[in-house]
């Protein structure tokens, strides 16, 4: 697959540089320069106990289990193509894959067309990480609590959410939306887009089920699998896909239109 070099006016030659700080461990970094870590709006998760899963849906989200969660800090959107064009031009990420036609391509749109080792790549740039699945999910509840959506029981329609409906992909665009388009979506810490516009990319390997999974709000990555988990929903899945619980998972090689990433990093 070939890599983009970048097209978007305002951004010309910035995703011109190298590659550089990629690492292939499984494991927390803080690392990241000044002027990576700002880059970001960190928004504080308070620590907690929720119960995670879901009994009334499929095994992959079963059995529902309580998890101990720890604070941390987490973007409040989506990495953009701005946000990681930035760490192409310092070196340490490399460009986006050659993947998406330019209505997806807009500064303030989500980057996609980025695998895990470059959602991994950025995240340790900025001083974090991948959020771990349970984080994810706990975050995307509120911390933790009972809810479908992120903005809670209401039905997930596109005033909330940038999804497929029975009629259009996206919400109209047959793409992503710039992040944050639709506050209504947020959640109680106003995170957005944590339901539809893009998938986003966890540190935990894919398992089948919750059985065996951490109560500690870690990654499961022992066992090692062959894809990672990938949460949120995206703008060509339909409702039941946005659900704040709802799981699939993606070989960490693949670079798509509908999936992108956001970091968090321990609590300051």
């Amino acid at each position: 697959m070939r890599r983009r070099p970048w097209g978007v006016a305002v951004l010309v030659g910035v995703m011109s540089a190298g590659w550089g700080g990629m690492r292939a461990q499984d494991k927390t970094r803080d690392t990241g320069p000044p002027a990576g870590r700002e880059l970001i709006d960190w928004v504080p998760i308070s620590s907690g106990t929720f119960l995670m899963g879901a009994e009334d849906a499929g095994l992959e989200e079963r059995p529902v289990h309580r998890v101990a969660m720890p604070a941390f800090e987490i973007a409040r959107t989506p990495v953009t193509f701005k946000q990681y064009s930035a760490c192409v031009a310092a070196g340490a990420c490399l460009p986006v894959h050659d993947c998406a036609p330019a209505m997806f391509l807009g500064p303030e749109q989500p980057v996609v067309c980025v695998d895990w080792p470059q959602a991994k790549a950025f995240s340790e740039w900025v001083g974090g990480r991948l959020p771990t699945e349970a984080e994810w999910e706990y975050a995307a509840r509120s911390g933790g609590k009972e809810r479908q959506y992120p903005w809670g029981d209401d039905p997930a329609t596109c005033s909330r959410a940038v999804l497929s409906t029975s009629l259009v992909k996206g919400c109209g665009r047959s793409a992503t939306w710039p992040v944050c388009a639709l506050p209504d979506g947020n959640t109680e810490q106003g995170l957005c887009d944590m339901a539809g516009n893009v998938w986003q990319w966890t540190a935990d390997w894919h398992h089948g089920s919750y059985e065996g999974a951490p109560a500690d709000g870690s990654a499961w990555v022992n066992p090692p699998g062959t894809e990672r988990v990938v949460r949120g929903g995206s703008w060509d899945r339909r409702a039941r896909r946005v659900r704040t619980r709802s799981r699939i998972s993606a070989f960490p090689s693949l670079a798509l239109t509908t999936t992108g990433f956001r970091p968090v990093r321990v609590r300051r």
